[in-house]
């Protein structure tokens, strides 16, 4: 955070933020202004205040690296709108203040440059007369508290999946098995037929594909046990590359992998986090087709947690980042969904799975379509989590 002394000095009062309660004539002293002002660039939320003629009045620490935006000299005194280019959402949140008769109390929105989630507070800005002179937003980053009850959300359907998967799981397994021996008898008996051998193995063929998908869907109900130890992620992303070429065939593209420096060991399970990135790389393989780049880049994250949030401690970021065709929006909102899927063989459980793994170790895994063309992953794993059995 910047020296208090280099901040700009705010071009309406502090103690105008609070329409609500106004300062006696025995406290409305240049001091208490001083008081005021600390206190905005003291709080642990993002503060942004603008005049009534739209200029960028207040804009604390906090409000900066949530939005993430550069704090310049001259931002102070700007027009909010130039100010916040890049933050359009927050930009018309703002200039609603002045048009809307019930200012939104407690709303919550989603930036699009970031995939962040923030709730937030609009308020007037009132002088002594009552005229209104200005607005203020007031708002907290609610990413992890969103990626939580995501993360219960899901707990719940698992649960009810995994009730009906394990009812029905014998009664599926049994007659596929029965359909595959018996497929396989007819097709020793009728080995003179071309067209029955053709028949028969497609069966069997079906029959195996359907049988693997009971397989993996009761290995996605069923409640994951971490065998935690001291782990790399640089061993793991290597592997990964090896076990996703055995699944899918790599052809022409070209894999780049990188490491920050001094990257730390992580406590996790080792075969959980290998499937991980073996399947972010085999999803990765299939949307190239054969041609273009992958590049992995595994990181240590240096702030304590996100802005305006609760610390998490020190994390390690990895992003598995493709040049492929990237994807369009609402599969981007369904791409973590049990049994939603783009391919025609597929069973929509991959990417399920991974995230399933991610929040089993207090971790969170975010996807974003790059403008340049492609699709990046982010992986986030704390180094030291809170492992529990998660099912």
């Amino acid at each position: 955070m910047s020296d208090r002394k280099s901040r700009p000095e705010p071009r309406v009062r502090a103690a105008a933020l609070r329409p609500s309660a106004r300062p006696s004539r025995g406290i409305d002293t240049v001091a208490a202004d001083g008081f005021f002002r600390d206190l905005v660039w003291s709080l642990r939320n993002g503060v942004l205040a603008v005049t009534r003629d739209g200029t960028m009045a207040v804009m604390n620490d906090v409000a900066y690296q949530i939005l993430g935006l550069e704090r310049q000299p001259s931002d102070i005194g700007k027009p909010f709108a130039e100010v916040l280019k890049s933050q359009q959402e927050v930009c018309r949140i703002v200039a609603s203040a002045f048009e809307l008769s019930h200012l939104p109390n407690r709303a919550e929105l989603r930036l699009k440059s970031t995939g962040k989630v923030i709730g937030y507070t609009l308020s007037e800005v009132c002088g002594r007369d009552g005229r209104v002179s200005g607005a203020a937003m007031f708002f907290k980053d609610l990413t992890r508290v969103e990626q939580l009850e995501e993360r219960e959300r899901l707990r719940d359907r698992l649960a009810a999946l995994g009730e009906m998967a394990a009812a029905i799981a014998h009664e599926v397994k049994n007659p596929l098995a029965g359909i595959e021996v018996m497929a396989g008898l007819l097709k020793r008996q009728l080995a003179d037929s071309e067209d029955a051998q053709s028949i028969l193995g497609d069966i069997i063929k079906e029959a195996k594909m359907a049988n693997a998908i009971v397989l993996e869907v009761l290995d996605f109900v069923r409640p994951i046990r971490l065998q935690v130890e001291r782990i790399s992620v640089t061993d793991a992303i290597r592997d990964a590359v090896s076990m996703a070429e055995s699944h899918v065939p790599r052809g022409n593209v070209d894999v780049s992998v990188k490491f920050g420096e001094q990257l730390p060991a992580i406590q996790g399970d080792p075969h959980q986090l290998r499937q991980i990135f073996t399947n972010l790389l085999t999803n990765a393989f299939e949307a190239l087709g054969g041609e273009g780049a992958v590049t992995i880049f595994a990181s240590t994250l240096n702030e304590d947690g996100p802005a305006g949030g609760e610390p998490q401690g020190p994390m390690v970021q990895v992003d598995v980042t493709d040049n492929g065709p990237g994807m369009p929006a609402d599969v981007v909102d369904k791409i973590f969904s049990p049994f939603f899927t783009t391919k025609p063989q597929g069973s929509g459980l991959g990417l399920a799975i991974v995230r399933k793994i991610v929040d089993a170790h207090d971790g969170r895994i975010d996807v974003r379509v790059l403008e340049t063309g492609g699709t990046r992953f982010r992986v986030t794993l704390p180094v030291t989590g809170t492992h529990q059995l998660f099912g």
